[in-house]
Formats: C-alpha cells, structure tokens, sequence
C-alpha cells in the first residue's frame, strides 16, 4: 500500500503504528531520522527529535487494548459504589441516564449557575464549559441534562467515524437555547479524551502534521479525527466521493446540521467549544468552514471557546484563522489553568513548530484571571513546560484545601465529591503530578469575574 493511499497532502508527516514492528519500534526510540522508517510516512530526510515522546506513544500503542478495559472495569465499579453511597442500589446499565463517565463522578455538576444570566459577559463562558463537561457522557445522559436540567432541545448526539481505522474519533453533540425555530443560540460541544482512552492520549502526543494548501500545518490526529477523507482530505461535499458508504463524518455533518439550524432561524448565532482534545476539534471545526468558505455559517460564529486545548497547527495556520474568523473581533478564546500539561502538547518543533492561536486567558489557582497571550511559546508563558509534569511549586496542598473549603465559601455547587477529593490526596501524595480536570474550568468560569464574549 502506497503513502499516497494515506495522504492527501505534498508535505506530511504522520505515525503509522499499524505498519511497526519490534524494528520500527527500536528504531523509532532510538533514531531521530523517522523519514528512514517504515512505520511513518513523510520525506526521508525528516527528523524528529523527542525520545521521551516516542517512548510514551509506543507504551500508550502497545497497552491500549487493557487500558480501555481496565477504564470500563473501573468506570463501572465507580458508578456502581456511586450509586451505594447515593441510596439507589441498582445496577450500572452504561446506556442509561444515570450512568455517569469517570469525568461526571469527579465532577457531578449538571445545572448551569443561575446566577449567571444571557446578557453576562461570562455566560458564553460558562454555558460552553458545561458543555464541553457534558461531552463526556453518554447520549441518554445528555439528553436528560439538555432537556430537563437545562430547559433547552438536544438537536443530534453524534458519535462519529474516523477514516483511518483504529485512531481517536470525535464525539459530539449539538443543542439549542429553544426550540429549533426559535433558537437564538445553537452549540455545537466536542468530546475530549477520557481518562482510560489510550488512542485520546497517542493522539495528543502525536506529532504528525500534514500540510495543506492555503492552510498551513494541521495536526494530523485531530484532522482525521473530524474526518479527513483518505487522498483527498476535505472535499466540500463528503457525498460526492463514488463508492465510499455514508458514515457519520464529524465534520460534514455537524456542519449541515448546523446550516439547516441557521437557516430556520435568521437570528441564532453559534458557540463551539470544547475541552481537551474536544478544545482542538473546536479549534479546527471553524478553520475549516473557512476553508471551505461557508461564510454564511461564520458570519454567525459569537464564539469558540477552548478549555485546555493542545497545540493543533503551525503559524500559517494560525493566520488563516485570524484573518478569517479573528477579525474585525475576536472569536477564539483559549481558556488555560493552573499548571494543565495538555495545552504544551505538541511541543515538538523539529520538524514542524506548533503554536497556539486566539485570545488566551489564562486562569491560576486562585481562579484569578493572571495572564492574557496572544500566542504560547513566549517568556513567562504559562504553557511552556515539561510534557506530564507541571512545576512542582508545591501547590498540591492548598489546592486539597480549597477544595474542601470552596463549598462552605461559596455554596453547594462548589461543593467537591468524593472522587475529586481523593484525587486532590493523590495529588499531595505524588506532588508535580498535574491533572487535566475539568472542574477547575468550570471554577474559573462562574468565579473569574469578566470574561470577554465574542459578539
């Protein structure tokens, strides 16, 4: 099988763990000269230079398969010892509403904070955190929330394709404020990677890129994660291709999705958001709109908000995106806490350097708003930084402190379960081991003071 039959793109470089052996993995440790391996596709004369990187994917590659058992098996007895200490003894069904992913026992909070009203400069803010938390559950646990949590119509949950079998695929779900032919707010929330997810994490490891015309580099797991057809990339319409079956395509089918929302209602505008690798997915999903020049669909773009985003594209990216959707205001708003380790991914720039784009507002443990950057990589930024650990300043403790006391200070919805308190012991046990938590985006959302909207 030819490298054409995996790229659409005169200049890539991407990992092809289905192709290694013992060999390839030897050489992939130990040789920076990855254009001379069988197991990635690129020029020869490409190098990278990370061997603690190449390490951590091939353990990630090889353990996959136990790990996505092991996070079933656990996230079972979790919800099964969740339902013990809440009086309802039942058994998980992992289809129902009540069935909770690791990420929605850590942090159990559903309701939106009432005390943040439409006409506040935080509500985009807070309602897309929400959103990019939900993502991570199932669909019947969505539509419960949507619907009676938060009194607003579930348009489509989308658990989608990814072309290139055996890799991190997106997941989605889209809703509105009213019903359809009344929104005024259509959101479209991407899922980021859940905790036992080992293709989620080679994904956010990889360095693979591919270059496209007019676009500049784009992260390779993230672009065939929203659908990147093989050999062709992103044909405007999907349908068009002969002989390929209908799939649910992330990006094609969100995006009709929301142009028929859009042209029910004249006056709705559109929020995308994310966390995690949902954040990139949200990065990329209007960079393509652009691509593709659905100005209809952007001139209604309010807002894209990314909580802990990685790295998903180089600075001609980057342009593109400021000169198509960041002006004449800003649009993209890429939120960071504390010492969160995935927004300095990738951080390989041997062959390619990856940068951050959009407004980032960068929020410290105090839930203060310290930092505002236009790019990563500058002196002082808050995402420079080492791969899985964070600074080691010894904040463990305080943070295991305000925990406790943030729901006395504060009220109930503050309040931290019981997972989450563990967590945070673990984190003073094991001090410089950061955690990606999501709950902490939500904190700094309701309790960050002003929070710039897009419109």
């Amino acid at each position: 099988m030819s490298k054409l039959d995996y790229c659409f793109s005169n200049d890539y470089m991407v990992l092809r763990p289905d192709r290694a052996g013992p060999v390839e993995f030897l050489h992939l440790l130990f040789s920076p000269k990855v254009g001379r391996n069988r197991a990635v596709d690129c020029f020869t004369s490409t190098e990278i230079r990370s061997f603690a990187r190449r390490l951590v994917q091939v353990l990630l590659l090889s353990l996959s398969g136990p790990l996505a058992a092991l996070g079933a098996a656990v996230e079972f007895v979790l919800n099964l010892v969740d339902n013990v200490l809440h009086g309802r003894m039942e058994y998980p069904d992992r289809s129902s509403p009540t069935y909770r992913s690791v990420m929605g026992l850590i942090d159990r909070r559903v309701d939106l904070d009432r005390s943040i009203k439409p006409t506040d400069s935080r509500f985009d803010a807070a309602l897309c955190v929400m959103a990019s938390k939900l993502a991570y559950e199932n669909e019947a646990f969505i539509r419960d929330v949507v619907t009676s949590h938060w009194q607003m119509e579930l348009v489509r949950f989308y658990n989608c394709w990814n072309e290139f079998q055996d890799a991190y695929a997106a997941q989605a779900f889209v809703f509105c404020d009213k019903a359809a032919a009344e929104a005024e707010l259509v959101v479209v929330a991407f899922r980021g990677t859940r905790p036992f997810d080992a293709a989620g994490w080679c994904a956010d490891l990889d360095p693979s890129w591919y270059k496209i015309p007019r676009l500049g580099h784009a992260h390779a797991a993230y672009t065939h994660a929203l659908g990147a057809q093989r050999n062709i990339g992103w044909p405007k319409w999907v349908e068009h291709i002969k002989g390929k079956p209908q799939k649910v395509y992330a990006y094609y089918t969100i995006r009709d999705a929301v142009k028929e929302l859009l042209e029910a209602n004249t006056k709705a505008r559109v929020l995308v958001t994310g966390h995690g690798s949902g954040g990139a997915l949200a990065a990329l999903f209007p960079a393509i709109l652009a691509y593709h020049k659905e100005k209809a669909v952007l001139d209604r773009m309010a807002g894209v908000y990314m909580f802990g985003q990685p790295r998903v594209g180089d600075a001609m990216l980057a342009m593109f995106v400021e000169r198509n959707l960041d002006r004449p205001r800003k649009r993209h708003f890429r939120i960071t806490y504390g010492d969160d380790s995935l927004p300095r991914l990738p951080n390989e720039s041997s062959a390619v350097h990856f940068l951050h784009f959009g407004l980032g507002l960068h929020f410290d443990k105090s839930y203060k708003l310290k930092q505002i950057t236009m790019r990563a990589g500058a002196e002082g930024d808050p995402e420079r930084g080492g791969l899985l650990f964070g600074g080691g300043r010894g904040d463990e403790p305080r943070e295991l402190g305000r925990g406790v006391y943030l729901g006395y200070q504060r009220g109930a919805y503050f309040r931290e379960g019981w997972l989450l308190l563990l967590m945070r012991v673990l984190a003073v046990a094991l001090p410089g081991l950061t955690f990606h938590r999501v709950q902490d985006y939500v904190n700094a959302m309701v309790l960050g003071g002003y929070i710039p909207k897009g419109n």
